[in-house]
């Protein structure tokens, strides 16, 4: 089973869609479940640790707004665990927005860094697009270039 980052990070579609393919998604739900169900979250209205702000800090610089290095602290960890992605561009957001465009370029330019197998899609807009979409998806999961990682 490889771990297949996907983003947007919150897409519970491509979560599905990866998981009914054997392989693990890595998405922000999992992470923020980690977090708030711990002994060790003291605030929980912020729903950080002490922790979370130098973990950011690891993936975007002091000087970048404090909302890019908080995703960062969830995301970054999750890209480096990923054997493979699954990115859909311009996304609606009922799909799965992120909801920050800085992040979004920060973490496209640190998979494409990492050189990992990458399949990346535009957002289906009509129901043959939906249905090429979904196999493109479901041949990139099956492709020997994903599976090496099992």
């Amino acid at each position: 089973m490889s771990k297949i980052l996907i983003y947007p990070t919150n897409s519970l579609v491509l979560a599905d869609l990866v998981d009914r393919f054997g392989h693990e998604p890595l998405t922000i739900p999992q992470e923020i479940r980690k977090k708030v169900t711990s002994v060790g979250l003291d605030s929980p209205p912020l729903n950080i640790t002490p922790e979370d702000p130098k973990i950011g800090l690891k993936y975007a610089a002091v000087e970048v707004p404090s909302g890019v290095r908080g995703r960062m602290s969830l995301i970054g960890p999750l890209l480096e665990k990923a054997d493979a992605a699954v990115v859909v561009n311009d996304p609606e957001a009922t799909f799965g927005c992120m909801g920050c465009a800085r992040t979004n370029e920060l973490v496209n330019f640190l998979i494409r860094a990492k050189k990992i197998p990458m399949l990346e899609l535009p957002y289906p807009t009509n129901e043959d697009d939906a249905r090429d979409f979904v196999y493109k998806i479901a041949e990139f999961l099956q492709s020997s270039e994903v599976l090496k990682h099992e």
